[in-house]
């Protein structure tokens, strides 16, 4: 499988007599980690690409509506909008449906819209870690780990024939876990979709890391890298390496209305052909609803 390597300089575009630093992904990883010293509570999920072990809580709704644009000379896609609806099923089960309007464009200038691929998936977190000795919340937990496999379906409309969407039935199995060491904490994931006859096999891993300011306002810094395992044809592998920054601002004073935003580009040399996006961006709100929460009662032993 290639190397991927991140260029660290003044630009993407190295000029001559720039320095440019070429590290492979682990040191791309801990680069990260550094930068977010002074962060804490990171989290997956809308807008980003990684997700997390996090559900909504029992009995609880979190729907998103959001605007997404990933753009490359050859063919950009986007969803206009993206509505993804999660529905906590007890405090570690997650279900989910997400449909999309999809608009696609290619190399011609041509431009289709229709109904997008239905992703179906339930997430399940078997395993926490609390701080010893204080109550089990979300605040105290030093370690979580979760599994979220998902199906991509093609609607019964033309959006696949056309090609505004990709062809399914795709299946995806994710492994996410987020920790935390000191200030840090770090969500990643690791998964891997599997394609058919006209979509090749996937590897998709993921880390983000970020800040919660406060009650209100987040920020998170993400890198992704979605690269294919196997060859369609005579078409090349395609392969997707981001970065981009973004974040959460909750807009009323009881919590249930959030502004989602982010803004990335690809870390590769972007062509026609080999699917890296020249950008990629994502805007949108998120809906939270359900019981009100009970105060956790827990003492010392």
């Amino acid at each position: 499988m290639p190397r991927c390597y991140l260029e660290i300089g003044f630009s993407f575009e190295p000029k001559p007599g720039s320095v440019v630093l070429r590290m492979r992904p682990f040191l791309c990883i801990l680069i990260l980690m550094v930068m977010a010293g002074a962060m804490a509570h990171g989290q997956g999920g809308p807008p980003f690409i990684t997700d997390d072990p996090g559900t909504p809580g029992n009995r609880h709704w979190e729907i998103n509506f959001g605007w997404i644009a990933d753009h490359n000379p050859g063919q950009s896609y986007y969803e206009i909008p993206d509505v993804d609806m999660n529905y906590g099923w007890g405090d570690k089960i997650q279900l989910k449906y997400e449909l999309p309007l999809a608009a696609g464009t290619d190399a011609d200038g041509g431009t289709g819209f229709g109904l997008g691929e239905s992703l179906i998936g339930i997430k399940v977190r078997p395993y926490e870690y609390h701080t010893a000795g204080e109550p089990k919340t979300d605040e105290n937990m030093l370690f979580s780990l979760g599994f979220y496999p998902q199906v991509s379906l093609n609607n019964p409309t033309s959006s696949a024939r056309r090609g505004i969407v990709e062809p399914g039935p795709q299946y995806y199995f994710p492994m996410e876990m987020t920790g935390k060491l000191g200030p840090i904490s770090v969500n990643g994931e690791v998964g891997r979709w599997i394609g058919n006859a006209h979509m090749p096999d996937q590897w998709g891993r993921g880390l983000i890391v970020g800040r919660e300011f406060n009650q209100r306002t987040e920020l998170y810094g993400e890198l992704y890298d979605l690269q294919a395992i196997n060859r369609i044809g005579a078409q090349p592998k395609q392969r997707q390496f981001t970065l981009d920054g973004g974040g959460r601002q909750t807009l009323d004073r009881k919590g249930h209305l959030r502004l989602l935003f982010m803004g990335g580009r690809g870390l590769q040399a972007v062509t026609p052909t080999n699917g890296e996006a020249s950008w990629i961006a994502y805007l949108g709100v998120q809906l939270l609803l359900g019981p009100k929460e009970k105060e956790v009662q827990g003492e010392k032993p």
